[in-house]
């Protein structure tokens, strides 16, 4: 029996109920929210349970060897969207997909929530980059199956989604950091476990009345011949995998700064990889193959960003902790609060920005030039950071306001950045390659983040200035030369606006 159509799975699913958007609109944004919850509040303290000594309740490990886990931990969260999204088109399905992520990163959450050791922290990181790799990206998928490609509502309901992604991003800290830090690090995980439990049970109470056949369709299931491929394909590397940890192990090779090595490394050639395949395949035409070459300048620049973006939950939150003004205005400030910052002036701002846009018209900038500003923002968040560390040294604590501004600024380039590379990657995907594309534009974040598991063991409390201003520079340049090349860039797009 052949799968139904777009249009009959539009169809299946009851199109009101949720401020005039699709009833399954509601479910997904609260299975997203609480997510997001769970993710953000363990992200908001995991690097301070790290390095934290034990009598505090931490780990005590070295917090440079912290940095670079909580990298190397983000970094696979993004290289797992790969399988997630392979496993939901020849498997599971979205649906499915999301459901069983949702209990790995509960069961994640629950392993971290119970006293233990590294090993304890890194079963629960491996349960989370599964589980985050099956959920993150098909739940977004199944906000896509609900709407025709012709309903206008189509950009409003992924804004209200991405509202419910901001939500909980912004009140996680404020929650699960403060009970974290203040109380109980395996509390504040517990609680992060309750999150993506409540997600789990709104979405299987409400997705049968309201999702209709949205996500319930394996798009793509693979046939006798091909599962016993796949499965014969899967022993075998079971096998080869067990063998080379076998002798990682035996002969010492197997150690933390070696396995950060391998994913830093893994993280910059699984892009390079794509771009070779998808230039080379003769399923690109020449059109296509330009584009895909204005599309390498805007990676480099996403990497750039993402870079620096992220580093807002590593060497910021080191920053946060250690070098801020935690007393301030007689309010006892947990240093896991700056983690509500983005979202909060994403909620803010991204409005604003929409309406910017709109209102410039065609007299907006052209697609390479908007990544321009993004990454000018984005170092000038790091030269804002530098400027009380100059003139206040490594002995005295800075006011909080400095990191409020710094995110604030980060924010203005993310915008700039974020929704326009999401857009030009779907207009400059090779068409036998769209899907896949878009996996491509996720991995700058996870190649930013790889990079960083090396970049930020540079930094310390002796180093700050060179650091926030070698970085803070290197990304103000970057941003000159991509606006100088904008124009440039523009012909490689064949028509692309």
């Amino acid at each position: 029996m052949s799968n139904p159509t777009k249009q009959e799975i539009v169809d299946s699913v009851p199109q009101r109920g949720f401020f005039g958007h699709p009833r399954g609109l509601f479910t997904l944004f609260f299975t997203e929210f609480w997510e997001r919850f769970s993710y953000y509040g363990m992200r908001a303290i995991l690097i301070y349970y790290m390095y934290y000594e034990v009598s505090k309740g931490g780990l005590g490990l070295d917090q440079t060897m912290a940095t670079a886990i909580m990298s190397i931990y983000g970094s696979l969260v993004y290289m797992s969207g790969i399988i997630g999204g392979w496993l939901a088109d020849r498997v599971f399905g979205p649906s499915r997909s999301v459901f069983y992520g949702g209990i790995l990163i509960m069961l994640g959450h629950i392993v971290l929530a119970f006293p233990g050791g590294a090993s304890m922290l890194f079963t629960s990181m491996a349960l989370i980059v599964l589980g985050t790799g099956l959920l993150k990206p098909n739940v977004s998928t199944i906000v896509g199956e609900m709407y025709s490609e012709e309903d206008a509502r189509r950009d409003s309901g992924f804004s209200i989604f991405y509202m419910g992604i901001n939500l909980g991003g912004f009140i996680a800290p404020l929650i699960v950091g403060t009970v974290g830090t203040e109380y109980n690090f395996h509390l504040g995980f517990g609680l992060a476990a309750i999150g993506m439990l409540i997600g789990l049970i709104v979405f299987m109470l409400t997705r049968k009345k309201s999702l209709g056949l949205a996500g319930r369709i394996v798009p793509n299931p693979m046939d006798k011949d091909e599962r016993r491929k796949v499965t014969k394909l899967l022993i075998i590397g079971a096998i080869v995998v067990a063998v080379l940890l076998a002798a990682a192990i035996t002969f010492g090779w197997l150690t933390l700064e070696s396995f950060v090595l391998v994913v830093a490394v893994l993280g910059v050639l699984i892009p390079i990889c794509y771009f070779v395949v998808m230039y080379r395949s003769p399923k690109t035409n020449d059109v296509e193959r330009s584009r895909l070459t204005a599309y390498i300048p805007l990676f480099i620049a996403a990497v750039m960003f993402w870079s620096i973006q992220e580093q807002t939950s590593t060497v910021l939150a080191l920053f946060a902790d250690q070098r801020t003004q935690l007393q301030w205005m007689g309010i006892t400030i947990s240093p896991a609060w700056f983690q509500s910052l983005n979202p909060l002036f994403i909620i803010i701002l991204a409005p604003v920005f929409a309406w910017f846009w709109m209102k410039l018209g065609d007299r907006q900038p052209t697609i390479p030039r908007k990544f321009a500003i993004g990454i000018l923002f984005a170092g000038l968040s790091f030269l804002v950071i530098l400027l009380p560390v100059y003139f206040s040294g490594d002995k005295e604590l800075v006011s909080p306001l400095w990191l409020v501004l710094s995110y604030f600024i980060i924010v203005i380039g993310e915008l700039c950045l974020s929704p326009v590379g999401l857009s030009a990657t779907t207009k400059l995907a090779p068409a036998a390659f769209s899907a896949q594309t878009m996996s491509l534009w996720f991995l700058s974040n996870a190649a930013a983040q790889a990079i960083n598991a090396v970049l930020t063991t540079l930094y310390s409390k002796d180093t700050e200035l060179l650091y926030f201003g070698t970085i803070g520079g290197v990304s103000i340049v970057l941003g000159i030369i991509l606006f100088l090349m904008g124009p440039k860039i523009q012909g490689y797009m064949k028509g692309i606006k």
